[in-house]
């Protein structure tokens, strides 16, 4: 006895195609989402806004004459920047203060670039990496030049619906200013 097995048209194995296709696509959509449940993820976006707003805020009084950086802080925050470390909200404006003394005032517009960020938030704490990078332009025909480079870690908290940096330890890369020459160390 002959058995013949007849190929399906074209037609029907592309049905047959679109028809599994489909069947995975459906059934990979409805298992559960990996990232938890719809509330709790607007929350964690909501709160990576904040965080990102906060960062853009803070890095906006560099060069703006506004030294109210301490507010950015828990009330025993620390600050270590290139091995210079200060704690609490005083103790924060102060080393600004010292920082902004021991840093030649540059012609034209300057402006902090930051870059690769990388917040996770898991409740009312929160970590963020970025990269940041300043910028001068001595004039407005003048093209830009990169002066300064780094990166930073920071550790943040969240009190009363606010976010706050906990710690934060920033690391020069490049153009590292002569005040520094003494203390940097490896992060």
């Amino acid at each position: 006895m002959l058995i013949s097995r007849r190929t399906p048209p074209r037609g029907k194995v592309f049905g047959r195609f679109l028809l599994i296709s489909l069947a995975l696509v459906l059934s990979a959509s409805a298992q559960p989402s990996l990232a938890g449940d719809a509330a709790s993820t607007l929350t964690r976006l909501a709160d990576r806004a904040q965080i990102e707003d906060m960062l853009v805020d803070y890095y906006g009084q560099l060069g703006s004459g506004r030294h109210d950086f301490g507010t950015f802080y828990v009330e025993d925050g620390v600050l270590d920047v290139n091995g210079l470390v200060a704690q609490g909200r005083q103790g924060i404006e102060d080393l600004y203060k010292k920082l902004s003394e021991g840093t030649p005032r540059r012609q034209g517009t300057f402006r902090m670039l930051l870059t690769n960020p990388r917040i996770v938030v898991k409740g009312d704490t929160a970590t963020a990496d970025v990269i940041w990078t300043g910028v001068i332009s001595e004039t407005v025909t003048a093209e830009p030049r990169i002066v300064e480079q780094g990166r930073e870690h920071d550790e943040l908290v969240k009190r009363s619906g606010h976010w706050y940096f906990k710690r934060r330890v920033i690391t020069a890369d490049g153009g590292l200013p002569a005040m520094f020459e003494k203390t940097p160390k490896p992060q």
